[in-house]
């Protein structure tokens, strides 16, 4: 229901004469308590000049209780009969329209209203300051001729259309410029219908708030989570850094850059703190412009940064710092740095705001990252230093992260190759090629590992192993397995003898630390044994994949071999597979990470395996980089160690053997024989050391053995001796007293040879002793 003003009647003397209800409604005093008292008595204060006398205007009342009331007061006089002035009658009520008038022209957001066709009818102060415009100036013109921006005319239109169509209000965010702001800023808009009596719309109005402070702390949420995910995706400093520029141009920054203390690219500790300036290494940088106008160092160079410019400051406080155009400290930086420009290239005109941020991580200092503003209109201030922090502090874990890394592969890569063969022994037994790739996965360093060991009797042991997991551990584990291996193989045990000798070795280590599982020392291990005399080969497998033969003139065929469990699991026998190999045979050994990934079929690739070793090639080496090039992917994913063997045989021509009577008066004869079989070797030289070597192991066979008893020469690299019985107790080195008529034997062969050792075979034993041939 309207609302009836309230109506008062004045005498000449200013006394209430009169006193409606609706004055005592709004006022709370009753007619009895105000006609005959001055109007004053009424008032809050001093009564407006002019209020009377026809004119109109804005009075403060007391309230009965006491409050303070606002009211828009007309008086109109009162004439008598003769034409004079009698008194007055003031009409009061609410200051209503007038207040809403002032609150919409001093409103703190932009505000306007339009016609339904587009053309302002009312702007407000603040509309008018952010437009740099009057609102007589605006008063009456189309929308679209007052702005720039077409893009933002163009949405800002379609909304002011679509609420004057339907008439129901819009509430949407815009992106734009303000003339007076000189920067971009965010804006909230509501648009709203206003409708006559009726309910038809007549206008629109719109209210605009400014909400760059929300969006601009949105945006830096949004590049915060984007850093979560999108820095740090490799384990590569470089990387890490070029991921850091990826994210803050262009959305935070100009140009960025990230330099690098030169430890974090290599293996040294920090260094200490310097306060006389900072060498820094560039190792990424970007900009918006094309050409990247901004680098004053060239990637990998390295500068250095005076104490006082920003950079520098940032390492030495620890903290991000802000520069801007006006202060000496961002001039001094812009004239050394325009003065470095390679190719004469300096910052042009617009450089205005600076941050530098140190890169921290785990209470070290890695480097910093500065960033500049030039198109951009906004400075740098202090909430950009605070997520400038944070985002540093992020991308600084994930750069120490891939330094710790590239640390702890470097360490494990020396580890592991000190620990592999560095040259490959003399023999003459086979030839050999080998090739090792570490792996290239972040992952880390496994524990492949490969040897050739040379045996007694001109045999020799090859090894392939695979240590379970990655890293400096699985390397050193491999160390102690490579070194039990060649002291287990020193003893000449057969490789099923060896490979349980090792799984007990395995399950021990695991044992010492309660804490580790036995899976975690776990490994695979293949060893096999090759007899160039006999021309066979004995092997046995711990989980660990067949080997690979191709015979002269044959296709390449996978050995049929029982592979017994992985070391370290324990209680199951391993069994020993023999093959009797021509000359001129290829065996390949090579660990999973050849043919086994995640990404690969392992039948399909143990296919090419096969066929890429049955392809003809001039060397063993050139035949292991076709094997690489046919089965490897770009990028491995395990660690790869591949062994190849090409078989020798050695003939009747450079062995000779006797089958030994267990009578002494054969000892002569053996002698003579060997120094015949000398002779034709053209082995004079050795003639003395051999016969006597002969006849010591010879004699301790019939006096000490069991028939059947042989003696066997070898021509190889080296001379050897060997003497075989079935007896299985084996001779062991002894210092014999001065009245003992024997024990002196082994003792003299020792001294008269390079080396001398026993062996267990299948019917006994063997003695065997080798000694250097002359001029080798």
């Amino acid at each position: 229901m309207e609302q009836v003003a309230a109506v008062a009647v004045v005498d000449a003397q200013g006394r209430v004469t009169g006193w409606s209800t609706a004055a005592r409604l709004l006022t709370g005093h009753s007619a009895e308590e105000v006609v005959g008292r001055p109007v004053t008595d009424l008032l809050d204060g001093n009564l407006p000049r002019g209020i009377l006398g026809a004119r109109s205007g804005t009075v403060s009342l007391r309230h009965r209780d006491g409050h303070r009331i606002e009211l828009n007061l007309s008086a109109r006089p009162i004439l008598g009969a003769d034409g004079r002035h009698t008194g007055f009658v003031v009409t009061a009520e609410p200051p209503g329209p007038a207040l809403a008038a002032r609150a919409f022209q001093q409103a703190s957001m932009a505000m306007s209203v339009f016609d339904l066709q587009q053309r302002y009818l009312r702007v407000n102060d603040v509309a008018s300051h952010l437009m740099g415009v009057s609102e007589e100036a605006l008063h009456g013109r189309f929308y679209p001729d007052t702005v720039e921006d077409a893009e933002h005319s163009r949405g800002f239109l379609a909304h002011l259309r679509q609420v004057a169509e339907t008439g129901l209000p819009v509430r949407y965010e815009s992106f734009t410029s303000a003339p007076a702001l000189n920067r971009e800023h965010a804006w909230s808009i509501e648009m709203w219908p206003l409708c006559d009596d009726s309910g038809e719309p007549t206008a629109v109005a719109l209210a605009a708030l400014d909400s760059s402070e929300q969006h601009w702390a949105r945006r830096r949420l949004a590049l915060l989570n984007e850093a979560a995910t999108g820095i740090g995706t490799t384990l590569d400093v470089v990387r890490t850094a070029e991921e850091l520029i990826g994210l803050l141009v262009p959305q935070y920054a100009d140009f960025a850059s990230v330099d690098l203390l030169d430890w974090v690219l290599g293996a040294d500790e920090p260094p200490r703190t310097q306060d006389d300036g900072v060498v820094l290494r560039r190792v990424a940088h970007g900009s918006t412009r094309p050409g990247n106008p901004g680098a004053a160092v060239r990637l990998g160079e390295a500068d250095f940064y005076p104490p006082s410019v920003p950079p520098a400051r940032a390492l030495r406080e620890g903290r991000a710092v802000l520069s801007q155009a006006d202060e000496p400290d961002f001039a001094q930086w812009l004239a050394e740095r325009n003065a470095r420009s390679p190719q004469g290239r300096p910052f042009r005109k617009g450089v205005h705001s600076l941050i530098a941020v140190p890169l921290r991580a785990r209470g070290i200092t890695l480097g910093v990252a500065v960033c500049v503003r030039m198109a951009h209109p906004d400075d740098y201030a202090s909430d950009d230093a605070v997520f400038a922090e944070e985002l540093a502090s992020r991308a600084a874990v994930c750069i120490d992260n891939a330094r710790r890394f590239a640390r702890e592969r470097a360490t494990a890569l020396a580890l592991q190759h000190s620990l592999l063969p560095q040259g490959l022994p003399g023999q003459a037994a086979l030839d050999v090629a080998h090739r090792y790739l570490p792996c290239g996965s972040l992952a880390g360093i496994g524990g492949d590992w490969f040897d050739v060991i040379p045996l007694s009797g001109s045999r020799v042991g090859l090894v392939v192993g695979d240590v379970v997991g990655h890293g400096i551990q699985s390397s050193a584990t491999m160390g102690r397995l490579r070194t039990a291996v060649r002291t287990l193989a020193d003893v000449d045990l057969p490789p099923d003898e060896l490979l349980t000798h090792l799984d007990d070795l395995v399950t021990h280590l695991a044992s010492e630390d309660s804490s580790e599982e036995v899976a975690e020392l776990g490994a695979t291990c293949l060893y096999a044994v090759y007899d160039p005399v006999s021309r066979r080969l004995t092997l046995a497998a711990a989980g660990h994949p067949a080997p690979v033969v191709v015979l002269p003139g044959s296709t390449a065929e996978f050995v049929p071999l029982i592979a017994g469990p992985p070391l370290g699991v324990g209680g199951l026998p391993f069994e020993a597979t023999e093959l009797d190999l021509p000359e001129g045979s290829v065996v390949a050994l090579y660990t999973d990470g050849l043919i086994e990934d995640r990404d690969r079929d392992p039948d399909g690739a143990s296919e090419e395996l096969r066929r890429a070793l049955g392809t003809p090639a001039d060397t063993l080496d050139a035949l292991c980089d076709n094997i690489l090039k046919a089965v490897l992917p770009d990028q491995p994913g395990d660690d790869v160690a591949l062994l190849l063997a090409c078989t020798r045989a050695l003939g009747t021509d450079r062995v000779a053997t006797w089958d030994v009577s267990p009578d002494p008066a054969q000892v002569a004869v053996l002698r003579q024989a060997a120094g015949e079989r000398l002779a034709a070797w053209g082995l004079e030289e050795t003639a003395f050391v051999t016969e006597l070597v002969v006849s010591e192991l010879v004699t301790n066979a019939i006096r000490y053995g069991v028939p059947p008893i042989q003696l066997r020469l070898i021509r190889d690299r080296a001379l050897i001796c060997e003497v075989s019985d079935a007896s299985s107790t084996s001779p062991h080195l002894r210092r014999a007293h001065a009245y003992d008529e024997g024990g002196r034997g082994l003792l003299l062969v020792a001294q008269l040879t390079q080396r001398w050792g026993s062996r267990q075979t299948g019917i006994g034993k063997t003695i065997w002793a080798e000694q250097p041939l002359p001029g080798a």
